[in-house]
């Protein structure tokens, strides 16, 4: 009985919600950036270092690098202050311990 009055509450209040308020993901600090949804993999000849990282979705990421030519190298999602290219997949941490976020791409 208590089940039923719990499912019947919950029912109503998602009836109440605007349609917008129904249909918004969910956000978060890990949510991934729009732009970098179906990123491209870097091509290591742009990049000058090639290491790499798991972040917290467990997913291997190129770590931040400067690019070989100065242009902003296939696959970036923003750059850092200090200069090298971030390839982060969520806008949580990006850049951190490269002075931050100087833009997103």
């Amino acid at each position: 009985m208590l089940r039923n009055l719990l499912f019947s509450i919950c029912m109503s209040l998602a009836v109440s919600l605007p349609a917008h308020a129904q249909l918004a993901p969910p956000q978060h600090g890990d949510a991934p950036h729009p732009s970098h949804q179906k990123a491209a993999e870097p091509d290591e000849r742009q990049l000058q270092t090639h290491e790499h990282y798991r972040n917290r979705r467990g997913e291997e990421v190129h770590a931040p690098a400067k690019s070989t030519s100065g242009q902003v190298p296939d696959g970036a999602s923003a750059q850092c202050r200090d200069g090298t290219y971030s390839f982060s997949r969520s806008r949580r941490g990006t850049c951190s311990h490269h002075g931050g976020v100087a833009a997103w791409l």
